[in-house]
């Protein structure tokens, strides 16, 4: 099975912003909305250590997503390829998956009052594996690189195996991310120290953690055992029979 991941060499970014249109033409993103994005981090040091780079961002797919425990309909999951996604069919809106994302990648869209993020453009790539996602495809600097990481032929295993290849974590956010990123070392560091992973936001808002662990739980066991008695009764009454009208 396959296992995705994408890779972003800070070298060749440019910071043009493509992909981020791309990616809002392919999937009708709200104005405010990002499913990606591009910050600009401005030139620092002393000259002529100088660096400046681009956070060019979009959703991890983390091993451990914390946002996945957070929602209370089992709407967030993770599939088999690692991909997280939403079925905005359970989708009911609430935010607890927006607020337990420590990268702040997810966003609620008021026009349908459903949480919308970044889900590696699955459904480019389901019918048609070969297809890449919208923001790859755009990418005039060859910037991004996205592929199976399982797989030891795969150009994005080469690059992150083969190289040092860096995760947006710290010592208090550590879930796993498969978004890599290659270049110069400092310009990762760059981005953390301006837009680091919140720690606070690892663990889902209250009454989700409640929702998700107690209520639904017995919610779930309690419709199990009306629907069992509701069965039990009814072969009772079929192994009873019916007794003839007017008796």
């Amino acid at each position: 099975m396959a296992r995705y991941a994408m890779a972003i060499d800070l070298d060749r970014c440019v910071g043009c912003g493509a992909c981020v249109l791309a990616c809002k033409g392919e999937w009708n993103v709200m104005d405010g909305g990002a499913r990606d994005w591009v910050i600009p981090i401005l030139p620092e040091g002393r000259f002529p250590d100088v660096a400046s780079t681009f956070y060019t961002g979009l959703c991890n797919h983390c091993d451990e997503p914390s946002c996945v425990p957070a929602c209370p309909t089992g709407a967030t999951y993770q599939d088999e390829s690692g991909r997280v996604r939403v079925d905005k069919d359970l989708c009911i809106g609430c935010g607890y998956c927006v607020a337990a994302c420590p990268y702040g990648a997810r966003y609620h869209d008021a026009r349908v009052h459903k949480v919308d993020k970044c889900d590696f453009c699955a459904e480019r790539l389901d019918p048609d594996p070969h297809r890449e996602p919208a923001c790859v495809q755009t990418c005039p600097a060859s910037a991004r690189i996205f592929g199976d990481l399982s797989d030891p032929s795969s150009r994005i295993n080469a690059l992150v195996y083969g190289s040092p290849a860096r995760r947006l974590e710290t010592a208090e956010v550590a879930i796993g991310p498969n978004v890599y990123y290659l270049g110069d070392a400092h310009h990762v560091d760059q981005i953390l120290a301006h837009h680091p992973p919140d720690p606070h936001r690892t663990v889902p808002p209250l009454p989700g953690l409640v929702w998700s662990r107690f209520l639904r739980p017995a919610v779930l066991a309690g419709v199990a055992v009306a629907f069992a008695g509701q069965a039990a009764a009814f072969f009772y009454q079929l192994a009873r029979g019916e007794k003839p009208f007017g008796e």
